[in-house]
């Protein structure tokens, strides 16, 4: 399969209000926009996309609809510092606090309204015991 775009999409019962955290808060602007689905690309990286969803919208098969359950956003950035800043000063819940990670990252995770927690990341130099776990060409600087 040769995929030509690849974005999650956060099923929700208040697409608004999801839609206007990431907008707000993470630079995301919308593409495309109704009461049942907002499809947001960042506002400043155009290939990042994410949509949010209805999650009992009738074009979703009754077996998977209603919230989202067990979902991790990963977004990695280049200055972590800045945007921890930004979005702790403001009505984010950070469920945990920035902090650099042995395995090579700096990061921390908050939460949208829905649930989903959003992992911000800026790949660091990881110890040596995780650095022997990186194939060669993949080792964060």
């Amino acid at each position: 399969m040769q995929s030509t775009q690849y974005y999650p999409v956060i099923m929700t019962d208040d697409v608004t209000g999801t839609a206007s955290f990431y907008r707000q808060h993470f630079r995301f602007a919308p593409t495309f926009e109704s009461d049942w689905y907002v499809h947001l690309q960042s506002t400043e990286k155009e290939a990042v996309n994410l949509a949010v969803l209805k999650g009992d919208h009738e074009t979703i098969p009754a077996k998977g609809r209603g919230q989202v359950s067990g979902l991790l956003l990963n977004f990695e950035v280049e200055n972590v510092d800045e945007i921890y800043e930004r979005v702790s000063g403001a009505d984010v819940p950070i469920l945990l606090g920035l902090r650099d990670e042995p395995f090579g990252q700096r990061h921390f995770i908050a939460e949208d309204p829905s649930g989903v927690l959003i992992d911000v990341i800026k790949p660091i130099p990881p110890s040596p015991e995780f650095l022997a776990q990186y194939a060669p060409d993949a080792v964060p600087n």
